[in-house]
């Protein structure tokens, strides 16, 4: 099956009755829903998707000089997608920026929204992981 992962940063500030008054029920430029969205496909075919509350996410790279780093990122909501002849893939937010997650499936595909509260400071080290700032590991911050 396919999945689609969506991400928003939501705008506190979008007004749904101004909108409708002013625009047929739709965002415009003074009065806009997200402030950016970012869409990923997962290319394998997904077997199952399933959220899992307050884990640890295990950030992983190396550094510049080839010297490779883990740290565990405690507090956040993940989703784990599981895939033929694939490795598992996690996408996930901090619990203190994380507004909601939605994840319907049909018989197609998955969709997993993740909704990110306004304008929270938050890195995001690699695609589909949003950590709050107050959490990022201080010795991977420049």
């Amino acid at each position: 099956m396919k999945c689609v992962v969506l991400c928003y940063q939501i705008n506190e500030l979008f007004s749904q009755a101004f909108a409708d008054e002013n625009h047929e029920g739709k965002p415009s430029t003074d009065n806009i829903k997200h402030h950016w969205e970012d869409e990923m496909q997962i290319s394998s075919n997904v077997l199952s998707v399933e959220e899992l509350e307050n884990e640890t996410y295990q950030l992983e790279g190396s550094y510049a000089d080839g010297k490779e780093f883990k740290y565990g990122i405690p507090a956040m909501r993940l989703v784990k997608i599981s895939s033929d002849n694939a490795p598992l893939c996690y996408v996930g937010v901090s619990e203190s920026i994380l507004e909601k997650i939605e994840i319907k499936a049909s018989p197609e595909q998955y969709i997993v929204k993740l909704f990110l509260k306004d304008l929270e400071p938050m890195a995001n080290p690699v695609p589909g992981i949003y950590i709050a700032t107050k959490e990022f590991p201080k010795e991977l911050s420049v």
